[in-house]
C-alpha cells in the first residue's frame, strides 16, 4: 500500500473509530427476486401468501430490469462481456470527451484487443455517469411512477422487506460518529450491468455507490473478498459478510471474517425485517473484539 492510499483510509476512520465494511449478496439479502420468481419465498408461508402473485410480482421486475439493462445500459451490446466491476478496464479508457460519441456505429465487438477493450470502457464509464445521476435522470416521469408503485406493493408482499433491508444501510450510513462512516459493497452472482440496475430500481444505489458492485459470475466471491482487502487494507477497517448462499459463507471463512446467513423463513430473525445493525455487531465483537462503535449502535 503506498502512503497516499494510506493516509485515504486513515482519514476515514478519524480518532481510531473502526470503519465497518459490509458485504452484501443481493438476490434474498437485499432484495427478493429469485424466491418471488421461483415461489420459493410465498411457499415458506406454508399457505399464507398467494405464491402466484409472488411469481407476478417478480415478472414485473424482471421486465423492467431488463428493459432498463437494454434501453439505458448498453446491455444487448455488452451482455457477453461481463467484468468483474466497473472500473475493471479503466487502463484503457484514454478519457475521451463522450458527450457525442456515438455507442451504436463505433462497431463495437467482443473486447479481445486493446480497441475493443476501450470501447468496452467507454460504456462502463458512461455506466457510472448514468448510474450515479439516479432513476430519476435515466427514465420519464411515468416510468417512475410505475416502479415507484411496483416497489410498494413488493414491500407490502414482503412484509417490509425492501424497506427495512433498506433502513439498515441508512442506519449505518448515518452512524453515530458523523465523521466516520461505514461502508457497503455488493459482491453478486448475477451479471454486472443488471446488478447495477437492480440497485437503482430497488433504492440501492444511495448507499452503494458504482466502483462498489462486483460480479462474481467469472471470478468467485473469494476473489472480490479479496480485492476488497486490499482496498481497505488498513488496521481499522473491519469486514462482514452477509449473505444467504454458501459460496459467500465459505469465501467469508477463507477470509476469517464473520458471516451473516440470512433466512426466509418467517419465524427466522435473521432476515428483514429483523436483521439490524445491532445484531451484526454481534458479529463484528466475535470476530474482531468490542469497540465504541458496536456498543452504540441500535
Amino acid at each position: 500500500m503506498n502512503a497516499n492510499t494510506s493516509q485515504k483510509l486513515e482519514a476515514l476512520a478519524p480518532d481510531g473509530v473502526p470503519v465497518n465494511v459490509y458485504i452484501w449478496d443481493m438476490d434474498e439479502t437485499l432484495i427478493l427476486l429469485r424466491s418471488l420468481l421461483n415461489g420459493t419465498y410465498a411457499e415458506s408461508f406454508n399457505g399464507s401468501k398467494d405464491v402466484k402473485r409472488g411469481v407476478e410480482i417478480g415478472e414485473m421486475w424482471e421486465k423492467h430490469i431488463l428493459k432498463i439493462c437494454d434501453d439505458c445500459f448498453f446491455y444487448e451490446q455488452v451482455e457477453d462481456c461481463n467484468e468483474p466491476f466497473i472500473d475493471s478496464l479503466k487502463e484503457y479508457d484514454d478519457g475521451k470527451d463522450l458527450s457525442r460519441y456515438d455507442f451504436k456505429q463505433d462497431e463495437f465487438t467482443s473486447p479481445t484487443n486493446d480497441l475493443n477493450k476501450r470501447k468496452l470502457a467507454y460504456r462502463h464509464r458512461a455506466v457510472a455517469e448514468r448510474y450515479e445521476k439516479g432513476l430519476a435522470r435515466i427514465v420519464d416521469s411515468g416510468t417512475m411512477s410505475v416502479l415507484d408503485e411496483l416497489y410498494e406493493v413488493t414491500d407490502g408482499y414482503t412484509d417490509r422487506w425492501l424497506s427495512s433491508a433498506r433502513a439498515f444501510l441508512e442506519q449505518c450510513s448515518n452512524g453515530t460518529n458523523p465523521s466516520s462512516q461505514d461502508i457497503h459493497i455488493l459482491v453478486t452472482s448475477g451479471a454486472l450491468i443488471p446488478s447495477l440496475v437492480k440497485c437503482l430500481l430497488f433504492r440501492l444505489d444511495t448507499f452503494l455507490r458504482h466502483e462498489n458492485v462486483y460480479s462474481s459470475i467469472d471470478v468467485g466471491k473469494l476473489q472480490c473478498f479479496k480485492w476488497i482487502k486490499e482496498r481497505y487494507n488498513h488496521p481499522k477497517f473491519r469486514f462482514c459478510a452477509i449473505g444467504d448462499g454458501w459460496e459467500e459463507c465459505a469465501a467469508a471463512q477463507t477470509m476469517q471474517w464473520p458471516f451473516v446467513k440470512i433466512d426466509l423463513q418467517p419465524d427466522s430473525s435473521y432476515r428483514f425485517p429483523g436483521v439490524t445493525p445491532k445484531t451484526v455487531s454481534y458479529y463484528f465483537a466475535a470476530v474482531y473484539g468490542n469497540s465504541d462503535a458496536d456498543t452504540n449502535k441500535e
